[in-house]
């Protein structure tokens, strides 16, 4: 499964809205969209780390980073490549 897919459908398995037919691009932001919470939050983070065998720095820890599928994407990417 390739990595926008793997996260996207880990988003969608954990929306805290309770409608059947939620639906978002991968640019949307999820936060202000209200699809998720901060709770969430750290959830995706242990996510990322543990199924993609990253670590986060704490200079990554920028809501922005995680508020779209595009941007975790480009964040584990990044992480991967051992860019800075």
């Amino acid at each position: 499964m390739e990595l926008q897919a793997k996260v996207r459908s880990y988003i969608e398995n954990n929306l805290v809205v309770f409608e059947e037919n939620v639906q978002f691009s991968d640019d949307d932001n999820i936060f202000e969209r209200g699809f998720v919470n901060s709770l969430f939050a750290m959830k995706l983070l242990n996510y990322i780390e543990q199924d993609f065998g990253i670590t986060v720095d704490n200079e990554d820890l920028d809501i922005a980073n995680f508020s779209t599928v595009n941007n975790i994407v480009s964040l584990i990417e990044k992480k991967r490549s051992g860019v800075s």
